[in-house]
């Protein structure tokens, strides 16, 4: 199986982290390859940034398509392309917010997403009430650090966890989704020091594509999700 990590960003150290916590959840039979654009935005903090990077997100999906991929990771908590993903594909396309906030669902009666800048938490409210989760989601939180000081900021670890803390304690939650794929290294210590499970939504959609190609499951292409006609 071969399946095909998507960072919608053009940063190369965002990529390499993606590939390696996406490869630490699949089988030994699957082939994991991480990318990312050509061109784009270096980071993913607004609805043009999401915009912008769609064209090389489908870019991806169309070469995946050529060199036969199974499956596919869009590895940005927007989702940005998902859809128009889904008609390129053959197989299964997952976006992490999706995948990750299903997977939290599944945990107890509710969760809350921590996030990067406050900026985004409308959009993550919107995917949350779209993916039918709106319910189990009980609180999205900021800690205000952009995507890329996720890996600069010698304070980010700590002040993501202070925020997980925080989100526990107001909502009373029982996971912890964890609002950008840029933030998949933290979820194990995390997870270990709040005494809850600490969702990464990278190594979910993960899991959650290996499952559907296992299962010979694909996205139906009779009605809108079918190939596009030019």
């Amino acid at each position: 199986m071969r399946l095909k990590i998507i960072n919608p960003n053009t940063t190369t150290s965002m990529t390499v982290k993606i590939g390696k916590y996406a490869r630490a959840v699949t089988g030994p039979d699957v082939t994991v390859d991480a990318t990312s654009p050509r061109q784009g935005p270096v980071a993913i903090e607004s609805h043009v940034d999401a915009a912008l990077a769609v064209p090389g997100v489908l870019e991806e999906i169309a070469s995946g398509e050529a060199a036969g991929y199974d499956g596919y990771v869009i590895a940005c908590f927007g989702d940005p392309g998902l859809k128009p993903a889904r008609e390129l594909a053959r197989g299964p396309v997952v976006g992490i917010a999706e995948a990750a906030m299903r997977t939290a669902a599944y945990l107890g009666r509710g969760f809350s997403v921590v996030t990067t800048l406050s900026r985004t938490v409308g959009h993550a409210w919107d995917l949350a009430d779209q993916y039918g989760v709106a319910r189990q989601c009980l609180g999205i939180h900021a800690c205000e650090i952009a995507v890329l000081d996720l890996e600069t900021d010698s304070r980010a670890r700590a002040t993501v966890l202070q925020a997980c803390k925080q989100a526990l304690a107001k909502d009373g939650s029982d996971a912890i989704v964890l609002g950008c794929a840029g933030m998949a290294d933290l979820c194990h210590d995390l997870s270990a020091e709040l005494g809850v499970s600490v969702v990464d939504g990278v190594a979910a959609a993960t899991v959650a594509v290996e499952g559907l190609v296992r299962m010979h499951l694909t996205t139906g292409k009779l009605n809108e999700l079918a190939f596009p006609s030019r």
